[in-house]
């Protein structure tokens, strides 16, 4: 029984050091400048997709320390890969964080909104949206409040983006009815 705990804490300590020397790569270098371009480069582009199937299944792994592990590294990754094309390694990520917004445990709920605001960033809130409009009015209220406190942090920190991914209202009335169309944004548009 002792040989099992060690080769499980053994383990756990590969898994924190590989994630903490991983997520030294992807924090936002910006000594590194090219003298042709004007953004910082990050070699996390260089990493991302091979380390992505690790991070996937760290992200359903059932011990919650690596998820929570997991969850702090893509945090990393994803904000050093912003604005350079890896948007779909990005959503693939997000897709395996969102199942733990429903953790009980404060430290993972911390990890799983610092990887889901770092999404944000990257992604934009238009894309966001789309994951948290499934819940708001959901008939659980647990349910509900997490997916409201996500919506509430992505309408203070980005509703300028999320004005053009709200759905459109028909307009189903005639002079008595107000008008519920946006018109000078699908002008815009």
């Amino acid at each position: 029984m002792g040989g099992g705990l060690f080769k499980h804490i053994f383990r756990f300590i590969d898994l924190i050091s590989f994630f903490l020397f991983l997520s030294f790569f992807f924090l936002p270098k910006y000594h590194l400048f090219h003298p042709l371009e004007s953004t910082p480069q990050t070699p996390g582009k260089d990493y991302i997709y091979a380390i992505t199937p690790l991070l996937t299944n760290a992200l359903i792994d059932r011990d919650t320390v690596h998820r929570q592990t997991a969850c702090a590294t893509v945090k990393h990754i994803v904000l050093g890969v912003q604005g350079q094309g890896c948007e779909d390694a990005c959503i693939h990520l997000l897709n395996h964080v969102w199942p733990n917004i429903f953790e009980l445990s404060p430290h993972v709920i911390k990890a799983v909104l610092g990887a889901i605001e770092a999404c944000r960033v990257t992604l934009g809130s238009h894309v966001l949206l789309q994951y948290i409009l499934q819940g708001l009015f959901h008939p659980a209220r647990r349910v509900r409040t997490i997916y409201w406190k996500i919506y509430n942090n992505c309408y203070v920190y980005g509703c300028d983006q999320l004005i053009p991914a709200y759905p459109t209202i028909p307009d189903d009335g005639g002079p008595e009815q107000p008008s519920y169309r946006r018109t000078h944004l699908d002008l815009f548009l």
